[in-house]
C-alpha cells in the first residue's frame, strides 16, 4: 500500500490564513504593520523564485515586503552597510539576507551584523544559542514547518527514532536540536548523517522518522528506509525532469507510511513560518510577548 502524502501546501494555506488573522488583530490593537525587508544579491533564478514568492505572502497576511536587490559585484562592505541601515529602521521587523550570497562576500559576517531581533530567520549566534537551551526567540523556519507538519498531522515524536540525513545550519543542525529538546512536538532519539557516516542505509532503516535534507536528488531509495516510516523531503533539486527532492519519491512511497512531496511539501511551510517570526518580531520590537 502506498503511503499517505503529507500535504505541505494546503497546510501552509491554513497557517497563512491563522497568521493574517493575528496581524489583523495586532494591527486593530495599535501595532505596527509587521514589515520584512528582503535582500538579494545576485541573479540566481531559484532565489528570485523564493523571494518573490515571499513577498506575495506578506501581500496576502496583511504585512509590509520590502526588496532590496544588489548586485552581483556587491561587496561585503557595502552589504553590512545595508544591514545597518536595516537594522536602524524602525518600520522593519524582520530582515532575511537571501542566501546563497556570492563567493566574495563573507556570510558569516553578514549574518552575524543582522540585529537578533530583526533575525527571523534564526541564523545570529544569539539565536541559535537560545535555541539550543530550549528557550527560542525565533525557530529556524523550515525546521520549524517540518514540526508543524508532524504536530498538526498528530505524527507522534516522543520516543521515536529519527534520524535527519544532513548536518547544515539551515537544516539539519537545528532539526536535531528542535527533536531532542523537551517540549511538544518533540523528546525523541536523534541521530545525524552526513558524508562520513558509516553504512548509512543500516542506520536510515532505524529511523520511525526520517529527515532528508542532503541536497542530492533522488538520493534517499526504498532499500534506506523502514517500513512504515515517516519520510520527510526537505531537497529541492532543479533537474532536466523538473524539481525532484532528495528522495526518490515513486519508490519510496511504496515503503513508507507518510511523506512528503516535492514540490508541495515541506516548502510551502518554510515560507508560512517566516511570515510567523515576522509577525512575532514586530509583536517583541512592540514591547509584546
Amino acid at each position: 500500500m502506498s503511503a499517505t502524502v503529507l500535504d505541505g501546501k494546503s497546510l501552509a494555506q491554513e497557517i497563512r490564513a491563522e497568521i493574517a488573522d493575528q496581524v489583523a488583530e495586532f494591527t486593530r490593537k495599535g501595532g505596527a504593520v509587521p514589515c520584512l525587508a528582503a535582500v538579494l544579491v545576485g541573479e540566481d533564478p531559484g532565489s528570485q523564485v523564493y523571494v518573490r514568492n515571499k513577498e506575495k505572502a506578506c501581500k496576502k497576511a496583511g504585512m509590509r515586503s520590502l526588496l532590496h536587490l544588489l548586485p552581483t559585484e556587491t561587496t561585503t562592505g557595502e552589504l553590512l552597510d545595508l544591514v545597518a541601515r536595516l537594522n536602524a529602521d524602525r518600520s522593519v521587523h524582520g530582515i532575511l539576507v537571501q542566501l546563497p550570497l556570492p563567493r566574495q562576500i563573507d556570510e558569516t559576517r553578514v549574518l552575524d551584523a543582522v540585529d537578533p531581533l530583526k533575525d527571523v530567520d534564526a541564523f545570529h549566534p544569539e539565536n541559535v544559542g537560545r535555541i539550543v537551551q530550549g528557550r527560542p526567540r525565533y525557530l529556524p523556519c523550515t525546521p520549524h514547518g517540518i514540526r508543524e507538519l508532524l504536530l498538526r498531522n498528530r505524527i507522534p515524536v516522543a520516543g521515536q527514532n529519527v534520524t535527519v540525513i544532513g548536518r547544515s545550519d539551515i537544516v539539519g543542525k537545528p532539526m536535531a536540536i528542535m527533536l531532542m529538546q523537551r517540549s511538544e512536538g518533540a523528546n525523541a532519539t536523534v541521530t545525524v548523517c552526513h558524508s562520513r557516516t558509516k553504512d548509512l542505509p543500516a542506520v536510515t532503516r532505524q529511523a520511525d522518522i526520517l529527515v532528508v535534507a542532503i541536497g542530492k536528488p533522488k538520493f534517499v531509495t526504498a532499500g534506506m528506509v523502514k517500513p512504515g516510516a515517516v519520510v520527510i523531503d526537505v531537497g529541492i533539486n532543479r533537474t532536466n525532469q523538473g524539481l525532484v527532492g532528495d528522495v526518490d519519491f515513486e519508490s519510496v512511497k511504496e515503503v513508507a507510511g507518510q511523506i512528503t512531496p516535492v514540490p508541495g511539501g515541506v516548502g510551502p511551510l518554510t515560507i508560512a513560518m517566516l511570515l510567523h517570526n515576522t509577525l512575532a518580531a514586530a509583536r517583541l520590537q512592540a514591547g509584546g510577548a
